[in-house]
Formats: C-alpha cells, sequence, structure tokens
C-alpha cells in the first residue's frame, strides 16, 4: 500500500483496501483491471477521483428520505452499467460534471448536513467507492451524523460491499432484471441478476429490514424496482426473491415512471410506457408477497 495518497493513509484499513482496489481495478463485478491512479479507465469512464455532477437538497426522493430539508444528494458522473433507457444518460454516460478531491467531498456531506437535510445520499457510487468511503469517515471525524444511503443501480460486488460495513446506513439498489438475456440486451450486464441477487443479500445482511423514527429512514434496505413494458424487468421473480431469500418485511418501491428515454425509442422492446395494468398488477403481487410496498 505504499502509493495510497497520505489522506487515504490516515483511514481505516476497510478503506485503504478499497483505493487499493482501483489499481488494477476490480471494484465492481466488471473487473476492468485498469490502472486508475494512472489515469487509466475502464467500464465506467472515470479515474480515482469521482467526477461530481450536482450536489444538493432533492426533495423527489422516496418521502422517508426527504424528510423537511430534503435528501443530501451527490450525483457523481460515470456508471458500471450501460443502460440504453437511462434518464440520466448526460451523466451516466456522457460524464458530465467536475472532478472532486476527497477534501471537496467531505464539505459537500457536511454543508448538506447544516442546510438542514435527512441524510446523505450517494447517487450511483459504485464506481467511486474508495473515495466515497473515505470521504465518510473524514466526514464522521468533523462531525457528520445523518445517515448515509448508498443509492446504486444494484450492480455491485459482494467482497466491496463488506468493505462499507459500519459505513452505509441505508442501502437502497435498483433491481432491475431478474432475466440474463434481458439484462445483457438492455444493460451489457448478462450477470446482473446473478451478481444483484447476491448484493442485495449482502446489503440486508449489514442493515437489515428498513428502520424509520418520525417518518424518516434512519437504517436499513430499501429496493427499487422499476416496471418495464412487457414485464421485461421480471418483477414477479424479483419479488419472490425479495420475500423468500431476503425478508417478508423488505421495503419496496414499485417505481411506474419508465419511459423511452435515451436510445429506448429505437428499442422494439421498450420503446413504450408501461401500461396501467403492468403497474398495477406488479404492485397488486409485491403485497400478495407480504412486501412493504412503498405509496
Amino acid at each position: 500500500m505504499e502509493h495510497l495518497p497520505d489522506k487515504i493513509r490516515s483511514c481505516s484499513k476497510a478503506v485503504q483496501k478499497l483505493w487499493t482496489l482501483m489499481d488494477p481495478c476490480t471494484l465492481c463485478p466488471r473487473q476492468c483491471k485498469v490502472l486508475r491512479s494512472e489515469g487509466k479507465t475502464g467500464f465506467c469512464g472515470i479515474g480515482d477521483l469521482p467526477i461530481v455532477s450536482s450536489v444538493g437538497p432533492h426533495f423527489g426522493e422516496e418521502s422517508v428520505l426527504v424528510g423537511k430539508g430534503g435528501s443530501g444528494t451527490i450525483f457523481f458522473a460515470g456508471c458500471n452499467l450501460g443502460c440504453i433507457f437511462c434518464q440520466n444518460y448526460e451523466i451516466s454516460h456522457q460524464r458530465q460534471g467536475r472532478i472532486r478531491t476527497i477534501e471537496q467531498l467531505v464539505q459537500s456531506m457536511l454543508d448538506l448536513q447544516n442546510h438542514g437535510c435527512a441524510n446523505i445520499n450517494f447517487v450511483t457510487p459504485t464506481h467511486v467507492v474508495a473515495a466515497v468511503a473515505a470521504a465518510i469517515e473524514l466526514a464522521r471525524q468533523k462531525g457528520l451524523t445523518i445517515p448515509t444511503v448508498y443509492n446504486t443501480g444494484g450492480y455491485d460486488s459482494v467482497s466491496t460491499l463488506k468493505l462499507l460495513e459500519g459505513l452505509i446506513d441505508i442501502y437502497m439498489p435498483d433491481m432491475k432484471y431478474s432475466d440474463p438475456e434481458v439484462a445483457g440486451e438492455l444493460s451489457a450486464a448478462p450477470d446482473y441478476p446473478k451478481v444483484n441477487f447476491a448484493a442485495v443479500k449482502e446489503m440486508h445482511r449489514q442493515v437489515g429490514d428498513l428502520h424509520t423514527e418520525n417518518g424518516l429512514a434512519v437504517r436499513g434496505l430499501l429496493v427499487r424496482h422499476l416496471i418495464l413494458p412487457g414485464d421485461l424487468a421480471g418483477s414477479f421473480k424479483i419479488m419472490d426473491f425479495l420475500s423468500e431469500k431476503i425478508s417478508r418485511k423488505t421495503t419496496i418501491n414499485v417505481m411506474a415512471q419508465y419511459r423511452p428515454n435515451y436510445e429506448a425509442l429505437s428499442h422494439p422492446h421498450i420503446n413504450r410506457r408501461p401500461s396501467l395494468e403492468e403497474i398495477a398488477s406488479a404492485r397488486r403481487y409485491a403485497m400478495t408477497k407480504g412486501l412493504r410496498v412503498l405509496d
């Protein structure tokens, strides 16, 4: 670990390990094995320091994350998924934003807390998790007390997640697909279902079911599932997994806001919005499985 930056040397062994996993990079399931400290980039297109698109209170998240002051979001550019329907493609695929140091991330977190935000919400953090983990540790040393939210596309390695234990209070993963063929076609990740199911199991092991205080989430697992037209997401299998393998008390947001963004208009299977019945059917099934479905 002789090549670690001085700021990282003062962090825990888990954070130091995360940093070393960038050279060569094996942080996520892509296993690109590029030397990010030398400016090389893999699938995500990001070096060793994150590119941040925006920082600020967000009032469009789930109500249990928002409160009066909003969810304190930090949007990271780049992504380890290649979703052809991405609604934030300018950020995820075109990587719009500015490079931020760990010290700048720490200050952003403290500023959001001082602004009255209910939590620190890291949006698409998987590929920059080493910097995120270091920033959390340093921010806590400087007085950060509000919950941290790991708002991820769900394509995360269990080995990496284990190094985050104790740093993340609320895991909020997507569960996008249960069919490998669909995952490969729409997100360039045919192993997504296998990886995602294992990741969600590890997340739940760390933080358990979602726990709220005064209407706000403070710890636990909150799953997001976007309904796709024609049941391409394989929604029922995902809900079966959550109910039978995770917990019947799992909180899930069955999301109805899919629309054909980015390259989806030219794709015959996803060039329309899901019908009201497709959405209602998924919500009904989640409830029959005993899951806690957000309004």
